[in-house]
């Protein structure tokens, strides 16, 4: 993964073009990518799909029941979001996709208030 410094640069230009999305957010999006990857076990890519399942388990395992509150607060309210959030890291860098990866692989995959406004089992 790069430097804390270089990711923050490039963070900080991608506010610049697109600010719907706190900073906080892309952060937390590339941790969940690691923690994925390391719950799997291999250095590989992740579909649209894994990443939101990672996504969604490393938010429950970092925020509990404050998890739709804090993803509320970062300007992500539906899995497509995400997904641009996950493509606007592409666009600088920070994450590498593949040609037939897409936006509308993150579309509606699960109901973040559904998902995150459940009782929360933390382990």
């Amino acid at each position: 993964m790069k430097s804390i410094i270089e990711c923050e640069q490039k963070i900080e230009r991608i506010l610049e073009i697109d600010s719907r999305y706190k900073k906080e957010a892309y952060f937390f999006v590339l941790q969940a990518f690691e923690y994925t990857l390391n719950k799997m076990g291999e250095i590989r890519r992740l579909s649209g799909q894994e990443l939101l399942e990672g996504i969604k388990e490393y938010g429950k395992q970092q925020f509990g029941f404050l998890c739709l509150t804090i993803f509320n607060y970062w300007g992500i309210t539906e899995t497509e979001h995400l997904g641009e959030i996950v493509f606007n890291l592409v666009d600088a860098g920070l994450l590498s996709k593949r040609e037939k990866d897409k936006l509308e692989d993150f579309k509606g995959v699960f109901n973040l208030k559904e998902e995150f406004g459940k009782k929360t089992n933390i382990t």
